[in-house]
């Protein structure tokens, strides 16, 4: 027991002393401790993970090509051992002499003989064809395609979903409609690179401030990602902009 002056200086009272036990940080703080010190490493490696992750497959991948090399030229032959990336080299070079290749009439010509005889070929056709036009569309600078970000009610109404403009409909699908329709793109999560493709009317879809990457970012993080607001002309808010600042030299005291 401790001995503290009494009340108007008058006796000596006794206060009980605090176990030492209650002064330590429980069980429950070290594990609150714990559990911030392991979400705070997730947020670290987590990221370093998924990136190593999608560019090794990715290296890998055309790390293959190597293969279109005669063997006494590969690099464990020439060499004497295996050069990591060689194909993923290789394979850069390749794109780069056919675009090369391309931009003049010789190379045009060349192409359009090559594609005249796939398109002998049923299912080569199909294939091929589609994903032309795909990556056409994507690498024209005029096109429209995932330019915008959009509010749309889906799968039914007051649930609104993220959704991308791929387009316009044109020829039938638009002459049977009243109204002007627009293409959009509605992603599934966590992974947008599949999801649906619906045709709605452009009055009934609300178009977002944000850009294309961001949109994607958060359908990627399951809306945990929420990007900053922006106005109609994409800029950011005022609330939303960091705020300035203030060096030592600025303040009133000049310390």
């Amino acid at each position: 027991m401790a001995a503290t002056p009494g009340p108007r200086g008058g006796g000596v009272s006794e206060r009980p002393e605090t176990p030492e036990s209650e002064n330590k940080p429980g069980k429950g703080g070290r594990f609150l401790t714990l559990r911030r010190w392991l979400i705070a490493g997730i947020l670290v490696w987590a990221p370093l993970a998924v990136t190593f992750w999608v560019v090794n497959a990715l290296v890998s991948f055309m790390d293959k090509s190597i293969v279109l090399l005669p063997p006494s030229y590969r690099p464990e032959a020439v060499l004497g051992f295996e050069l990591p990336g060689m194909g993923a080299f290789l394979a850069v070079m390749i794109v780069l002499l056919t675009g090369a290749l391309v931009a003049n009439i010789l190379g045009r010509s060349l192409i359009h003989a090559w594609e005249r005889l796939l398109n002998r070929i049923p299912l080569v056709r199909s294939i091929y064809s589609a994903v032309k036009q795909v990556i056409e569309t994507f690498v024209s600078q005029d096109s429209r395609s995932f330019r915008k970000v959009v509010l749309v009610e889906y799968p039914r109404r007051n649930a609104w979903s993220i959704a991308f403009v791929s387009g316009e409909p044109i020829g039938e699908v638009q002459d049977r409609t009243e109204e002007h329709l627009i293409t959009l793109f509605v992603p599934t999560a966590p992974n947008p690179t599949s999801g649906f493709v619906i045709m709605v009317p452009e009055d009934d879809v609300i178009e977002l401030g944000m850009t294309v990457e961001e949109g994607f970012r958060m359908v990627i993080s399951l809306g945990v990602v929420v990007p900053p607001r922006r106005d109609d002309r994409g800029e950011l808010l005022e609330d939303e902009r960091p705020e300035p600042h203030l060096s030592r030299a600025s303040s009133p005291d000049g310390g």
